[in-house]
């Protein structure tokens, strides 16, 4: 492995069935005053709500709902959020939900006694936390960010057609996450397989960086193949313990920065469903897998070693007889043959985006730094050209 690095995570995760249980032990850490955030209310038809608010009762603790939370979290609703929780004196934030709930947690967390502008400082001038931070604690109900165990927060501004993710230090992570497989078991089809594609494409962007042999390689290969075989399981039969157990688990490994350790990473493929999110409000995982193969094999020939080991480690291509291009785009042939049997988004056309959105996407994709190759506006357009 090349390079120097430090690794920590400070969030401890409790796992399975009863995970729920232990919500307790930790509540006592904590202080009265609680800000419940959630989503549009699936919660409260599943149960998971009257569960988690008997428990807070149970601890004596003062409640305060923040609800609404939607997929895509903006500037405006963070606003909300920071108010009650600098009005009611939160002392944790609990967040009961997906990703995006996750996320908006922790922004608020950061930016509730923020004396700048939040978006401003965290978002375009990516500067560090410097204010008081409030904790956060994550029950987890549908798999895919990694958000339970990471210092991602991701907000979008529709006014300035933006929707940036900045990564915090271990300050920000949560301190605790609860992660019971059952409670994603009500999450629809379409979310679901959404949410196994962003676990491939955080495991991608890692992956697909630099030729030198480091063991979160072959980490990130298990992972790869343990989330292809059990989404495929999932998808068939949505509460199959074992699969969407194994999902859940490999959601939380893809992005705790463990692979990343190493690595230099790439991200271009967020960067480009980021920006389309900001055009469409879609769904985040269906951004990542309209690009993904476009994009992929855009830059295949300057990283074609990877590709190839990708073929051949992940989806058990035969090199026999074949070059290593051959092996390499045969790799991707049956990625996409794989997303498509999940019933992911292939193309851009799905998400209602239009040959005459192209420009003004491309004007807000970030370009990233630390893959195969440094893409410009030129580069950006063709791959967004050919994933309609």
């Amino acid at each position: 492995m090349l390079g120097n690095f430090k690794y920590s995570n400070p969030t401890k995760l409790y796992f399975g069935e009863d995970a729920l249980s232990n919500l307790k032990v930790e509540l006592a850490s904590y202080g009265t005053n609680v800000q419940l955030v959630y989503g549009g209310g699936s919660i409260k038809k599943n149960g998971i709500y009257e569960q988690v608010i008997t428990i807070l009762k149970e601890c004596g603790k003062v409640i305060f709902e923040d609800s609404g939370v939607m997929p895509n979290p903006t500037v405006e609703k963070l606003a909300e959020g920071c108010q009650i929780a600098r009005e009611h004196q939160v002392d944790l934030i609990l967040a009961v939900g997906g990703g995006s709930v996750c996320d908006y947690a922790k922004a608020v967390s950061i930016s509730a006694y923020c004396e700048d502008d939040p978006w401003e400082k965290y978002y375009i001038r990516f500067e560090d936390v410097t204010c008081k931070i409030i904790p956060v604690g994550c029950v987890l109900t549908m798999v895919g960010t990694g958000s339970e165990m990471n210092g991602g927060a991701v907000i979008t501004n529709h006014k300035q057609k933006l929707k940036i993710g900045h990564v915090f230090g271990d300050n920000v992570f949560p301190k605790f996450s609860i992660l019971n497989p059952k409670f994603t078991y009500s999450l629809p089809k379409y979310q679901m397989v959404a949410g196994c594609f962003d676990i491939m494409s955080h495991i991608l962007e890692q992956y697909f960086s630099g030729e030198d042999d480091t063991t979160s390689d072959y980490i990130a290969e298990g992972l790869l193949r343990s989330l292809i075989t059990s989404s495929k399981i999932a998808v068939k039969n949505p509460e199959d313990y074992e699969a969407r157990s194994n999902i859940m688990w490999t959601a939380t490994w893809a992005l705790n920065t463990l692979i990343a350790m190493g690595k230099t990473t790439d991200w271009e493929v967020h960067m480009l469903g980021q920006a389309i999110g900001a055009h469409t409000d879609a769904t985040h995982g269906m951004t990542l897998s309209a690009v993904s193969i476009p994009y992929y094999k855009y830059i295949m020939a300057d990283g074609l070693q990877k590709f190839k080991r990708y073929a051949i480690h992940v989806w058990d291509v035969d090199p026999s007889g074949k070059t290593d291009e051959q092996i390499a785009r045969e790799g991707l042939d049956r990625m996409e043959t794989y997303m498509k049997e999940l019933g992911l988004v292939i193309n851009l056309s799905e998400l209602g985006v239009t040959e005459a959105m192209i420009e003004p996407i491309a004007n807000s994709t970030l370009i990233m730094e630390g893959g195969y190759r440094i893409l410009n506006h030129e580069d950006i357009v063709n791959i967004l050209t050919n994933s309609l």
